[in-house]
């Protein structure tokens, strides 16, 4: 083989570390001037107020849909997987604390990642084809006090209450299998749900909700930031904002997962 044909997975390698390593710089100095923005100001409350109601009210029937089918379904399957072991009656406490521990936070997140980072990848991403954000800054207006800021500020309020209420249903969805499926005492599974979540596991997945709010709006507005190539390029910005939200959730999940679960 020749030395030269022998260098091109080493190449390859290189190249593909290189571009790893400028992509995680980019997204951190991109992330550390949306923090200077949120920080410093000049505040939009008009584009938080708007961004709140587009990112948390307008995601409630579909965070609240994926809640209660899989809080059922979650059900279904930790009875089956009980029955082998002759411990069914502790299904109430382990579908709550899968759902307020980890599959609210989680679903909650990847269903904005789906509908949250696609859109704004896609307003910002038309804005920066078609050159708005040029002349916003020739109108000496900060892009991202106006357009990046109110995005995260909205996103990292929006997921928590999202994740409480996909935790309420979740666990009322869990309760509807028991109660009407599996012969459950309604009363003693309510019960059973109280007793057993602490606050400490509702504050776990809250403080993991605000961490994927941050992931979901950064990702739409870095990606839609970096279009080009007018439709295609915003098209692909859109795809690139949901694969990198999804994937960054759930090694994020998997940190902090490991961080609150140390003793």
């Amino acid at each position: 083989m020749e030395p030269a044909a022998a260098l091109i997975p080493v190449r390859a390698v290189g190249r593909l570390a290189l571009l790893s390593l400028r992509t995680v710089g980019a997204v951190t100095l991109f992330a550390l001037r949306s923090l200077r923005a949120i920080l410093l100001g000049p505040w939009f409350p008009g584009q938080i107020l708007r961004q709140l109601a587009a990112i948390g009210f307008f995601s409630l029937p579909v965070v609240g849909l994926t809640a209660v089918f899989t809080g059922a379904a979650l059900a279904l399957n930790i009875y089956t997987g009980g029955g082998r072991f002759n411990a069914e009656q502790i299904m109430p406490q382990i579908v709550a604390l899968g759902i307020t521990r980890e599959l609210g936070p989680v679903l909650a997140a990847l269903m904005l990642a789906g509908r949250v980072s696609a859109t704004i990848a896609a307003e910002i991403g038309a804005m920066r084809t078609t050159e708005q954000i040029d002349a916003m800054r020739t109108l000496s207006t900060d892009p991202f006090g106006y357009l990046v800021a109110p995005r995260i500020v909205a996103a990292v309020i929006a997921l928590p209450i999202l994740t409480v209420v996909a935790d309420i249903i979740g666990i009322g969805g869990g309760w509807a299998v028991a109660v009407g499926y599996l012969d459950f005492n309604p009363t003693v599974y309510i019960r059973a749900t109280v007793d057993f979540v602490e606050a400490g596991d509702v504050g776990t997945g809250l403080l993991k909700a605000m961490v994927f709010g941050l992931i979901v709006a950064l990702m739409g507005c870095y990606h839609g930031d970096r279009a080009t190539g007018g439709a295609r390029g915003v098209g692909r910005a859109t795809t690139d904002a949901v694969v990198s939200a999804a994937i960054l959730i759930f090694a994020s999940d998997y940190l902090l997962t490991t961080l609150f679960t140390r003793r």
